[in-house]
C-alpha cells in the first residue's frame, strides 16, 4: 500500500469519521481500525507469544512448520466475525491491511518471527480474484510484512484449480476439494528462505495444509511458518 493511499485514507477519515466495524459505534479522533472499547475486548488468542500453541500443534503430522499463529478467535454471531466478512465479501480491503499491521506488530514484538524473510499470501484462483476484485489475504500480508520489515511475494505461489468454497462442503470433503489446488511457479524465489504463509481464516486448515505442502514439495530447503488472522476455537478444541 502506497504512502499516498494512506494519506488519502487519513483525509477521508477526518472528513467522514468511520464507524467501528465490530460494534458500529462512531469512532473518535485517534481511534484506528476498531474503537478503543472493542480493541480492549478483542478475542485475541495470544498464540504469537508461544512457540508451542494450539495452532502449532494442529499441524503435527500434517505439515512441518517452524511457527504457527492465529490472531483472533472467529466466533459465529460476533462483531469480529462480521469484521472478517466485511473485507472478505464487502471490499473493505483497507481494513484487512490495518488488521494485518496490528497483527504484524504483535508478531514483531514477540521476537519469534524475527527471522521471517518473505511473506506469501494464500492465493486465490484468477477467476475468483477477478470476480472479487482483490485478494483479502494479500492486504493482510502487506500489513504484516510492513511491520516485520520484509517483502511480500504474490507471484511465486499460485492457485491452479478453481475450487468450490470450503464453507459449503461437508468436513470429510474439504481436503479432497483443495488437493493439488496450488503450485509454485518460481521456486528459486523461495529457496533457502523462511516463508510466512498468511491466510485470513483458519478453520479445518485443509487449504493452508494443501498450499504449504505444495510449497515444501517444490522448495524443500525453505522453512515454512503460518499466520492466520482468525482461527476457530472450536476446530482447535478450545472451550469458551
Amino acid at each position: 500500500m502506497s504512502t499516498l493511499s494512506e494519506l488519502l485514507g487519513d483525509v477521508w477519515a477526518l472528513l467522514f469519521p468511520p464507524r467501528c466495524p465490530v460494534c458500529g459505534r462512531m469512532m473518535t479522533a485517534g481511534e484506528r481500525t476498531v474503537c478503543t472499547h472493542c480493541r480492549a475486548a478483542a478475542p485475541l488468542t495470544g498464540f504469537w507469544r508461544e512457540a508451542d500453541n494450539p495452532l502449532f500443534r494442529r499441524f503435527w503430522g500434517l505439515l512441518p512448520v517452524e511457527r504457527a499463529s492465529g490472531f483472533i478467535y472467529y466466533r459465529r454471531g460476533s462483531g469480529w466475525r462480521e469484521l472478517i466478512r466485511s473485507f472478505k465479501y464487502r471490499s473493505a480491503w483497507r481494513l484487512a491491511y490495518e488488521m494485518g499491521r496490528w497483527y504484524g506488530r504483535c508478531l514483531r514484538e514477540s521476537g519469534l518471527y524475527d527471522d521471517v524473510e518473505v511473506v506469501v499470501p494464500l492465493p486465490l484462483h484468477p477467476f475468483k480474484r477477478m470476480r472479487r476484485g482483490y485478494n483479502q489475504s494479500e492486504y493482510i500480508a502487506e500489513g504484516i510484512a510492513r511491520e516485520l520489515g520484509v517483502g511480500v511475494d504474490r507471484r511465486s505461489v499460485i492457485r491452479c484449480r478453481n475450487t468450490a468454497s470450503q464453507a459449503r462442503r461437508p468436513r470429510r470433503e474439504r481436503y479432497e476439494n483443495v488437493r493439488d489446488a496450488f503450485a509454485v511457479r518460481r521456486p528459486e524465489a523461495l529457496a533457502g528462505r523462511h516463508v510466512l504463509l498468511v491466510d485470513d481464516v483458519f478453520t479445518t486448515g485443509n487449504t493452508v495444509i494443501s498450499c504449504g505442502g505444495a510449497i515444501l514439495q517444490a522448495v524443500p530447503d525453505c522453512r515454512l511458518s503460518v499466520a492466520a488472522l482468525a482461527v476457530s476455537h472450536h476446530e482447535l478444541g478450545i472451550r469458551d
